[in-house]
């Protein structure tokens, strides 16, 4: 059975509507929050890969913990890091929220055998974040030595 002509096809194509309709040259957290409205239901995770995959630049906390590899990782903690620093209070606590997302989200990843190893060094990578974000820069890069020696 094919959609009538009117009825889109899942979520992937109503955003693809809607950067076609806005042209954004960057998500912003006022866009994210519009796409998650005009697509609702989303989830938070999925609508990011969407927006990932999109190839739109976005605004860092739209972006969130990206997770694919430990450099992505930490590019991604590092531009966080930046957000929390800056920020107010409200701010910080919003930081703060996603990361422990992304934490929890590669804990649960880690049940899968194939996986452990890797995110078991995310998580840990996170949880210093979240322990002190300020000392991240100087623990990841010796970090990064322990785990290319």
């Amino acid at each position: 059975m094919h959609p009538s002509p009117g009825k889109t096809r899942g979520k992937r194509h109503e955003l693809a509507r809607w950067l076609e309709r806005e042209k954004p040259e960057l998500i912003s957290e006022r866009q994210w929050d519009e796409l998650r409205t005009e697509l609702a239901p989303v989830s938070e995770s999925h609508l990011r890969h969407l927006l990932r995959d999109s190839g739109v630049p976005l605004a860092t906390l739209v972006e969130g913990v990206r997770q694919e590899s430990l450099d992505a990782l930490e590019t991604s903690l590092s531009r966080l890091l930046e957000e929390y620093e800056s920020g107010n209070r409200d701010r910080r606590v919003l930081v703060r929220r996603l990361v422990i997302g992304a934490k929890d989200h590669a804990r649960w990843a880690s049940r899968n055998e194939q996986k452990r190893a890797g995110k078991e060094e995310m998580m840990l990578w996170m949880t210093t974040w979240l322990e002190n974000p300020a000392l991240f820069p100087d623990w990841v890069r010796l970090r990064r030595a322990v785990l290319t020696s």
